[in-house]
């Protein structure tokens, strides 16, 4: 009778740019059955060259990386194809900018680093079998925000954040709506403020999961 066979370890590639994180990362994942670290990266530049030459299953991904590329640009260059590795977020930020950005990247999961291993284990399994994993702060607020109706904005702040989606910056929008800039900040905060964002690129991620954008 033949004896079944194991499965085999899942292949993951670290991705940070702080170098102690990486060997605590390494040190920890050798405890963990069925998970071996086949590379480290310290810049998304990295990844995507070691990705490509070590074919790995899971990537665990920083989104701050010091260097050109970060986290998100990185992720989405590894996902965009459909047959590269899955990657896996994990950071230290849970603003509901960051997480819209990676998800929408193509990131199969966001952690966060105060993560118990056994659940960092688990995630990083579930990744590698094409499931998602979110740490449950994570997954709260994604509920919450789902659950809560899309915030209302005035016809004035649907045409600045579509100027935003544009990529225009704020002299170009005064000048576009024939408005003064210090009128484009004013709009800008109250944006922000209902979609619980602080930065351009976070509102117009936020407005684009909500359909706020045509």
């Amino acid at each position: 009778m033949s004896t079944p066979l194991s499965a085999p370890p899942v292949r993951l590639l670290l991705c940070d740019d702080h170098a102690v994180v990486r060997a605590g990362l390494r040190a920890l994942m050798s405890s963990a059955d069925g998970i071996d670290v086949v590379g480290e990266a310290a810049t998304g530049e990295e990844a995507l060259a070691m990705a490509a030459r070590l074919r790995p299953d899971v990537v665990l991904m920083d989104l701050q990386l010091d260097g050109g590329m970060d986290g998100v640009t990185a992720t989405r260059r590894l996902t965009e194809d459909g047959v590269g590795p899955r990657v896996l977020v994990l950071t230290m930020f849970d603003t509901d900018a960051d997480v819209t950005r990676a998800i929408e990247a193509g990131a199969t999961g966001y952690l966060l680093k105060a993560e118990q291993p056994d659940e960092l284990f688990t995630a990083i399994r579930n990744a590698a079998s094409g499931r998602t994993a979110l740490s449950p702060p994570v997954a709260d607020r994604l509920l919450t925000r789902l659950r809560s109706p899309c915030p209302a904005l005035s016809p004035r702040e649907r045409e600045i954040l579509g100027q935003l989606a544009r990529g225009l910056g704020n002299r170009e929008i005064a000048r576009a709506l024939f408005i003064s800039e210090a009128t484009v900040k004013t709009h800008l905060s109250r944006i922000y403020d209902k979609l619980g964002v602080e930065t351009r690129s976070g509102a117009v991620a936020a407005a684009k999961e909500r359909r706020l954008l045509p």
